[in-house]
């Protein structure tokens, strides 16, 4: 089922989520919905947050950059309670999108390698290395999850030229091709 993502400006997003255990109810099916919302948005991530549950769940597949990424090939996880255990590498700039903040896209810098650990759907732990566009697009829906969006890793000046579009995404006068919540 296609669920509705939440824009810019609503609170669930500023909001830390909180951990869940295996008795989160119908969380599979939960999982199965995000994958698919995600991929009906042409998204490569998407946090609970993001479909207005302040839990801590997030799907990456990071499988379209293959192409200039090799290491997002195949890259398709659901992770549950992440943590970042380390963190580290070169930090590098990527222009970054969000499904929450339609049509803004800006540069963010991250650091190049993070070590996390997770559950998977079913609630097995697992310890990864993650390096490059898979740390990237942890690191941004992980961010999620802390109660934070892209935009708050920019400047005050490339933010204050986006005020008007921010505002426009919170005032819900943004129509993506993909269903948000009003």
């Amino acid at each position: 089922m296609i669920l509705p993502i939440v824009g810019y400006g609503r609170s669930v997003l500023r909001v830390p989520t909180k951990d869940i255990d295996n008795t989160y109810p119908e969380l599979e099916k939960l999982i199965e919905d995000m994958f698919e919302t995600m991929y009906r948005a042409s998204g490569v991530g998407l946090a609970a947050p993001q479909v207005n549950l302040p839990i801590s769940v997030l799907v990456i597949d990071a499988d379209p950059f293959k192409e200039n990424y090799p290491e997002g090939e195949g890259f398709k996880r659901a992770m549950i309670n992440p943590e970042v255990l380390e963190i580290g590498g070169e930090p590098w700039a990527f222009e970054e999108g969000c499904l929450s903040l339609p049509g803004i896209h800006e540069n963010v810098t991250r650091p190049a390698n993070v070590k996390v650990r997770y559950y998977d759907e079913k609630f097995v732990q697992h310890e990864e290395e993650l390096s490059g566009i898979c740390a990237r697009v942890f690191q941004h829906e992980y961010d999620h999850l802390q109660g934070k969006v892209f935009v708050d890793r920019i400047s005050n000046i490339r933010k204050a030229f986006l005020k008007k579009k921010l505002s426009d995404i919170s005032s819900n006068r943004v129509r993506p091709d993909y269903k948000m919540m009003r």
